[in-house]
Parts: structure tokens; sequence; C-alpha cells
């Protein structure tokens, strides 16, 4: 989204104010030319024979999304049976999606084996059960390298205290159950968290990994998770693809010399590939001035984007319908009953009632976390493809918030004031005559 002549735009001339007064607001809009781009610029950086990204779907999962994603030439990582069916509904192939859950059941593993994709294991005991019931389906392993990254401890999933991942100090345990069984691991796995902006941290990992391979004579590939960091307050910091890649792409080619084949480098970006390319646009209902803050209250919050109070994350926030003049300080706020803010402290072009707001970096864990709190609905989702504007998800209604429930007849409403039980009782009576009267006469 590019400011011209005073107004902003996406390419094709499509103006973001034009957006919002056609779909209404609040609204995502994600641009396919960042999402290309951010996946040309991942694939460009390593130099390896084999080398596959899959999108982590986890960050934003409509179906036009992934068919976007497959078209470009990824596969698709996923972390549950329905984001298995959505890929398969997208038209992946099975092999080219990976299943990576934790905490599931064995039933569930057990249906994405009949599906037939990729399987990663993380703990010792589904590896011990897996391996009695299908020891010639072929398993990827995931390692917990034990490394602290991340930039919140909330999305921090490397480390010893961790759910994910089999330690690789459990390695041994592991290599027997494989002995064991018969099982047939086909690859490695780790990913250490979000938000990594260092290149070493990867390397480190990518050690313990090679480690571990050596004891797998049968691997396929090694998957090395993602995790990169994209540049939230368009600062520029941000993970260093061309070198990480250099330094990654140097060390693994090494080390297939090493093991005496070449394997398949696979990563798994979501926030990677989608962050950048989502704006989420939302109307200020109200400014209120206090004692110490002026507030601009817009017609969204944590129920739409929870990212800023669930993990104190940073997103710029611009006014488009204000782009010059002079600016002042807001704390931009949500309209849900619980403290709901989305920025504080915030400098823009002075706010007026009605303006229209633009948070960036709406792309990933935006849509996908939203949910229906205080029963508000869900905004709808449009795609920007070659200079035009689809709708990809309708705004949600009050059908849909009652689709799924079931009315029962178990309860009358209570007596207001001055209302009688026998009166009520009589008057129930008489819509019943009435009714029975009405149905004699058909």
């Amino acid at each position: 989204m590019q400011l011209n002549n005073g107004e902003f735009h996406f390419a094709g001339g499509i103006s973001a104010l034009d957006l919002c007064e056609t779909y209404g607001c609040p609204l995502y809009v994600y641009d396919y030319d960042t999402i290309e781009r951010q996946y040309n610029r991942l694939t460009s950086a390593f130099d390896v024979k084999n080398l596959r990204i899959n999108y982590a779907c986890k960050a934003l999962t409509n179906i036009n999304i992934l068919k976007l994603m497959n078209s470009l030439g990824a596969g698709l990582d996923t972390v549950s049976i329905q984001e298995v069916r959505l890929g398969l509904l997208a038209g992946y192939k099975p092999q080219d999606i990976i299943y990576t859950p934790n905490c599931v059941s064995l039933e569930e593993i057990t249906e994405a084996v009949k599906l037939g994709v990729r399987i990663n294991i993380d703990n010792i005991s589904i590896l011990e059960q897996f391996g009695s019931l299908y020891p010639h389906y072929p398993v990827c392993i995931r390692i917990n390298p034990h490394i602290m990254a991340g930039g919140n401890s909330k999305i921090s999933v490397g480390h010893i205290d961790s759910k994910f991942g089999i330690s690789f100090h459990q390695m041994p345990h592991v290599l027997r159950v494989v002995e064991a069984t018969g099982l047939k691991v086909e690859g490695l796995h780790m990913h250490t968290g979000s938000e990594i902006l260092d290149s070493e941290v990867f390397l480190i990992g990518a050690e313990i990994l090679f480690k571990q391979a050596h004891h797998l004579p049968d691997l396929d590939y090694l998957d090395f998770g993602s995790g990169f960091k994209v540049s939230y307050k368009n600062d520029g910091i941000e993970t260093d693809i061309e070198d990480l890649g250099q330094q990654i792409s140097k060390r693994f080619n090494f080390f297939c010399k090493e093991y005496g084949r070449e394997l398949t480098l696979m990563f798994e970006p979501g926030k990677y590939l989608v962050s950048e390319a989502g704006y989420f646009f939302s109307k200020v209902n109200v400014v209120k001035q206090t004692t110490s803050t002026v507030f601009a209250g817009i017609d969204s919050g944590l129920n739409h984007l929870i990212r800023p109070m669930m993990y104190d994350s940073y997103h710029s926030i611009i006014n488009i319908s204000k782009t010059d003049g002079r600016k002042r300080i807001y704390t931009v706020v949500g309209y849900i009953c619980e403290t709901d803010t989305f920025g504080v402290n915030r400098q823009m072009h002075e706010i007026q009632e009605g303006d229209i707001l633009c948070i960036k970096n709406a792309g990933a864990y935006c849509f996908t976390m939203a949910s229906n709190y205080n029963s508000r609905f869900r905004p709808p989702e449009v795609l920007i493809y070659k200079g035009q504007h689809h709708l990809i998800r309708k705004r949600e209604t009050m059908d849909d918030l009652l689709y799924n429930q079931v009315e029962v007849e178990l309860f009358q409403p209570a007596l207001q004031s001055g209302e009688n039980m026998l009166d009520r009782m009589n008057g129930q009576k008489e819509t019943i005559k009435q009714e029975n009267r009405n149905k004699e006469t058909e």
C-alpha cells in the first residue's frame, strides 16, 4: 500500500478508502504481490539442491490463500486434521502436506495416515504406539533443541520446559523405539520459536539436528522450522534472510556430503509470508479526551486482532483519512468490554470521528485468531490480485452467530411488571384454541 497524491492505494490504483466504502469496516485486506515477493525472496536465499518451503497455514487459512501458496510452489505445514483437510480441498497432494500436531490423540494421527499426508511426531508415547500400528508408514520426528529463542515467551517453543518436541537428550530412547518397531524415519524437524532475529540461533539448532541425523541412515529431509522476524515497526529490523540462507546452505551442503546423499532442506514460514501482506481497516467511533490520554476508539477490538493484548506485539497504525496536517498522540483502543488496546501513545495525523485507521502486519494470526467475543461479527476478507479486489470471505451476520445453536423449548420469559401468571396461561390457552379453529377451517 503506497501513498499517492495524498491517498493510499494498492496495486492497480485501488484506493484503500474506496475498499472500505465498498466492503465496510472493519475489514481485512491481503496483497498478493507482497506474498509473492516474500516467497521469492525466501526461495532465492538458499543455495541447495533440494529446497522445500511449506507454508505454515495456521497463520492464515483462508482457502484462497492456500490455493495461492500452492500456485507459487509451496507445500503446506499443518497442525490439525482440519488444516490437513483444508489443504486437500485447496488442491494440495497428500505428499505435499506435512502434519505437525502436538498433544493430539492417536485417533487424529490415524486419520492423517488414512489421508496419506506426511506425519511429524513429537513425543515418545505416540511414537511407540504409531510404530506398533504403522511400522511401514514413514514419519518425521520433532526434536526439542533446548534453545530459548523468540520475541516473546509465549511464542518460544524450543526450550527445555516447552511442551513441543522430543528432547535431543532422549534420542537413545527414540532410536530404541525405531529399532523395536521397524519404523521408517524419513525426516527430522525442529522449531525454536517466532520473531527470531539472529541467524546464529538457526545455526546452533542446525548443528544439533545434524548430529542426531547421523543416527538415522534413511532420512529424506531435515526441517528447520521457521520463526523469521518481520519488520513490524517499518524500521528494517528483520531476519537477514540472505545472510541466513548463505550460512545455512553452506553448512547443509557440507552435511549432505558427510551423510552420503542429497537431502531436502525444509522450512515452514507462516508469518514471514503473509504478515506484511495484511492490512486491517477500522473506523473511529469516538475520540475521547481524558485527564491524561486521548483515546481513539475504533469499531473493532481484540476479537479481531488479539496479538497486541496476547503477545504485547507492536503493529504500526496510520490514519488513512488524514495524510497531512498536524499530528497528535493517541492511544488506539477497541470496543470490547475488556482492556482492549491496539497501540499506546501513537503519533498520527489528527483523528476525527469517522476517520479510517489502518493497522499493518495484519496478515498473520489476526483473522485466524479472531472470535465472536461480545457476540461481535467477524469481518470480511478481501484479496488484491493483479490490480483487482476479490471478496474471499463474507462479513458474518446474526444467522452465523446462531447457526450451530440449538434452541430448546424449556424456558418461558419471566413475568414483566404488572403481568399476571393466570392472564398469561389464559392467553396461551386462547392462542391454542385459535390455532385449532384455524386448522378446522383449512
